[in-house]
């Protein structure tokens, strides 16, 4: 094996090239309908078929699950405070909402689709900034901002640390990195991108960014807890709810796997439920109060 600094170099090009291009057929397939994906080491020498099995088993009942749940007949249970419009109509807005500042958004299994449909719904001059964690691999965050980028009348890019975060730029967390925001004045804030803290069951953490939001902005943070498995994000809509900022559901029908929605609905912390199909307007309608004052 050549092991000289060029031929490290060239297969280190090699290898971002690859995942690039892994990357590219992975939403190529998930735009086609592939419920989701499980990804794995490059060199066969470094699969590790046991390190994949919990979550491939996972994703595999998580896509029986939702077949099911999206073919049989239900009764349907009537979510609070259910959010719809027919178009054209705005959407019932609570007198107590506070125009919001910064809207964050956390989603897992079945994001890439999902975001996909809603980021080019959102106007060219939409108000304020958007925050996205999206439990993805190393290496996948990037070409995806690339990608939604090239659908979207807004900006949207791959977050970095230190940068100021302006209206109308949605900024994706980078893989393997919390996303977090601080409040340098009234009308400034920048990310902040940091490996703190470390015992968190997913890197980046919906749950982190969502508090960070909620500190910084308090009532004039918007959360909004979209398709996914497990938990996280329920403590930062917790979060929001707390200091009086606006909590919103991708409702369950829309869902690929109605799990992290569920367990905020199930614990009260939502104050809307939104299909998928309507959650652009909800935003696009909160928060242009605030262009207009």
């Amino acid at each position: 094996m050549d092991t000289s600094p060029k031929a490290y170099s060239l297969n280190a090009g090699e290898g971002r090239a690859l995942w690039h291009l892994g990357a590219l057929l992975t939403f190529k397939a998930l735009g086609a309908g592939a419920f989701d994906y499980v990804p794995k080491q490059l060199s066969p020498q470094s699969l590790d078929i046991p390190h994949i099995q919990i979550e491939l088993i996972a994703k595999i009942k998580g896509a029986a699950q939702s077949a099911r749940s999206h073919s049989a007949l239900r009764v349907p249970r009537k979510p609070p405070h259910t959010a719809a419009a027919n178009d054209g109509e705005a959407f019932p807005v609570m007198p107590e909402f506070v125009t919001p500042r910064i809207v964050a958004i956390g989603i897992s299994t079945g994001g890439p689709k999902a975001l996909e449909e809603i980021l080019p719904l959102l106007p060219p001059d939409l108000s304020v900034p958007l925050l996205i964690v999206q439990h993805m691999p190393a290496g996948f965050t990037a070409p995806f901002a690339q990608r939604l980028n090239a659908m979207c009348t807004v900006q949207v890019r791959e977050a970095t640390h230190g940068e100021v975060v302006y209206p109308g730029v949605v900024y994706i967390a980078p893989s393997g990195v919390h996303m977090t925001v601080e409040r340098r004045s009234a009308s400034r804030a920048a990310i902040c991108l940091t490996s703190h803290p470390e015992n968190c069951p997913h890197t980046p953490s919906i749950d982190v960014m969502m508090q960070s939001v909620a500190a910084a902005f308090q009532r004039l943070a918007m959360g909004v807890i979209m398709t996914g498995m497990g938990a996280d994000g329920a403590l930062g809509m917790k979060a929001i709810r707390r200091e009086g900022g606006i909590t919103v559901g991708q409702d369950e029908a829309s869902c690929a796997v109605y799990g992290m929605p569920r367990v905020c609905a199930e614990s009260g912390v939502l104050q809307r439920v939104v299909p998928l199909s309507e959650i652009a307007r909800y935003i696009a309608q909160v928060t242009r109060h605030y262009r207009r004052a």
